[in-house]
């Protein structure tokens, strides 16, 4: 029976990671020891940042919320609360675009809330 050697398995594996770490600076694109770091290395940055960006639109959504809110003599937890009570269900993101590109509408989600308060 033949001795079989995983040299091609070995070369496919580093090519692939040689592939992934293009573009990184000096010997982390070249050496496969430091490049194999430096990708295990970027996708946890990656992971982490896909995590990230969730919590920072949603930071960017509350604050341009509460920002119209302001302009509108609320805050943004009354106006929150406001339009729970008066069964307007409405994402933070969708509220944010509607306070940019239509402030009258806001307007009247704004009135709307005040009344389900009362």
């Amino acid at each position: 029976m033949a001795r079989i050697k995983g040299a091609t398995m070995t070369r496919k594996r580093r090519n692939k990671v040689l592939k992934l770490a293009k573009g990184y600076y000096g010997s982390k694109s070249k050496l496969f020891k430091t490049a194999k770091q430096a990708v295990m290395k970027s996708g946890q940055y990656a992971y982490i940042g896909r995590k990230q960006k969730k919590r920072d639109f949603r930071r960017l959504w509350i604050t341009r919320i509460s920002a119209a809110c302001k302009l509108n003599g609320m805050n943004y937890s009354t106006f929150m609360n406001g339009l729970k009570k008066a069964d307007i269900a409405l994402n933070r993101k969708m509220l944010s675009e509607i306070a940019i590109a239509d402030p009258a509408a806001f307007t009247a989600l704004t009135e709307k809330a005040k009344a389900a308060l009362k």
